[in-house]
């Protein structure tokens, strides 16, 4: 395994992160257990989840991850302690007010019963899931503040903002001579790029590191095509990514094509580039199996060279920085 620093902090974190979303709606918790163990046996010591994960079939039990990651540290062996565990809050656990959001109050009973399910004093990386426009930043960080000179956060991260929220965020905290954010998980793969306007130079003018989620898009960049070829079933190819996948599928046989010729598996090309990005820490992975994460792993031994990188570019064009891409 691979290991790097966490955007401008000293803490070690692999360069593939867990994420856990899977947990409960769609891998059993005997299962989940299961991947968690071959991930530390691989190397893997960043963990990923969101209080909002597990939802049942009706939107129910928000929640159930937490637990079921709480359970598997309470087996010991040293679980916890070798794990660097992220966690997410801002989605409404219930229907009562200041049960969601960024609120003092909110964020403060959000990392009690994050603790509790999670069975554990602290959180390693704390973010928020989401901007919420309607709660100052002098408000959130001190909140945070609090939590930081608790022990129950050591860092706090973010997730989907935007590039004026990364600098509104980090030059209020300069001014409560805070850290601030070290962190910012976004949608970013081959189809999804948008990223590369503002976020990433944020990111890298910050000095935070980048947390990609759904690295191959719902399956899409996972050889969807090769597999409806073979009739197998692909999990993520309905409802949106379905018309991803109609509005893509030109780019998307000309990218299995050009990994066929490269003699390697679509998903970990996608992988593998997100790697060389700039910015980019850890991408987030979801596996469902023990075998889907040996998969995702065989990823980082595979080096791209710039031909490869321009000719990715070519069948999933980018964009150069805000304004250049779209001025001069």
């Amino acid at each position: 395994m691979e290991f790097t620093h966490l955007g401008r902090t000293g803490l070690t974190v692999s360069r593939l992160c867990l994420g856990t979303m899977n947990f409960g709606p769609h891998t059993e918790e005997s299962d989940a257990h299961l991947i968690m163990d071959t991930a530390h046996e691989r190397g893997i010591n960043f963990f990923d989840t969101a209080n909002a994960y597990g939802r049942d079939s009706e939107g129910n039990l928000k929640g159930r991850t937490e637990e079921i990651i709480g359970r598997w540290f309470a087996r010991g062996g040293g679980r916890r302690e070798r794990t660097v565990l992220a966690t997410k809050a801002y989605a409404p656990m219930g229907e009562w007010p200041n049960q969601g959001r960024l609120s003092a109050l909110a964020i403060r009973r959000a990392v009690e019963d994050s603790l509790r399910r999670l069975n554990t004093d602290h959180i390693d990386l704390y973010q928020m899931h989401h901007i919420d426009r309607d709660t100052p930043w002098e408000e959130i960080w001190q909140a945070m503040e609090v939590l930081v000179a608790q022990g129950k956060i050591i860092y706090v991260g973010s997730s989907n903002f935007a590039g004026w929220h990364l600098a509104q965020a980090q030059e209020s905290a300069r001014a409560r001579h805070f850290l601030g954010l070290v962190s910012e998980q976004s949608l970013y793969n081959l189809l999804d790029r948008a990223v590369e306007l503002e976020v990433i130079p944020a990111l890298q003018h910050y000095g935070l590191g980048l947390l990609p989620w759904s690295p191959l898009r719902s399956g899409l960049l996972g050889g969807v095509l090769r597999k409806e070829r073979e009739g197998a079933a692909v999990r993520g190819a309905t409802g949106r990514a379905a018309e991803i996948l109609a509005a893509n599928r030109d780019r998307i046989r000309a990218y299995e094509d050009f990994a066929a010729e490269l003699g390697t598996d679509p998903a970990h090309l996608a992988l593998a580039w997100l790697l060389a990005r700039p910015a980019v820490t850890a991408p987030i992975i979801g596996p469902r199996t023990p075998d889907h994460l040996d998969a995702a792993i065989a990823a980082l031994d595979l080096e791209l060279d710039q031909k490869t990188l321009d000719r990715l570019d070519e069948i999933f064009p980018g964009h150069r920085p805000a304004p250049e891409d779209y001025a001069w």
